[in-house]
């Protein structure tokens, strides 16, 4: 017989980097496997929906593609759930930052189709779910430090949903306007 599994609850400041609040402020409910359950199905419908010429578009010189977003997110991901590892399985010692920028650089994502880029982004996030769903309650609030600031692994958690989310609204409010443009008739 399976147990039901308790809700992770909300993370609360001094979880995660002042910086991510705001995002964390737009996850829903009180529990981060949930809510990235359902941000795996957003996110496949708003990528998968778009075609191949789509995922070089940028809105504005100097921003990244469509591609480079997609990948983007499944590499912070990435590292967050390590971290999420890492202090979930009580290492102590502190964790690094990471420059997104050289990231989304070296990984030349423009290179793959945004199929390719989607499954690798349902990969991470199942291994994520994985990870998470296997967290006993008590590591869920352990505590670590992640690039000179306090986190959870639940905080974790939540900001790789609030950073996903951000990462939405950017794609509705400049993206998706922009791939209307190009494709309008003059």
């Amino acid at each position: 017989m399976t147990r039901k599994r308790n809700p992770t609850g909300r993370p609360q400041p001094g979880e995660y980097a002042d910086y991510a609040a705001d995002d964390i402020a737009l996850v829903p409910g009180d529990d981060a496997i949930a809510a990235l359950v359902q941000l795996q199905r957003e996110t496949e419908d708003l990528f998968g929906g778009l075609d191949a010429p789509s995922g070089e578009v940028t809105y504005a010189p100097g921003k990244w593609t469509i591609k480079q977003i997609l990948g983007h997110l499944a590499d912070d991901e990435r590292i967050f759930a390590y971290r999420a590892l890492n202090i979930g399985r009580g290492d102590p010692r502190p964790l690094p930052g990471f420059d997104e920028n050289l990231y989304a650089t070296g990984a030349e994502f423009d290179r793959l189709s945004l199929d390719q880029l989607l499954a690798d982004y349902v990969a991470v996030r199942q291994a994520t779910l994985s990870l998470l769903r296997g967290f006993p309650a008590a590591a869920w609030t352990r505590r670590g430090t992640v690039s000179g600031y306090a986190a959870t692994p639940r905080g974790l958690a939540f900001h790789i949903a609030g950073h996903e989310l951000h990462h939405h609204r950017v794609l509705h409010d400049r993206y998706l306007p922009r791939l209307r443009t190009l494709s309008a008739p003059d």
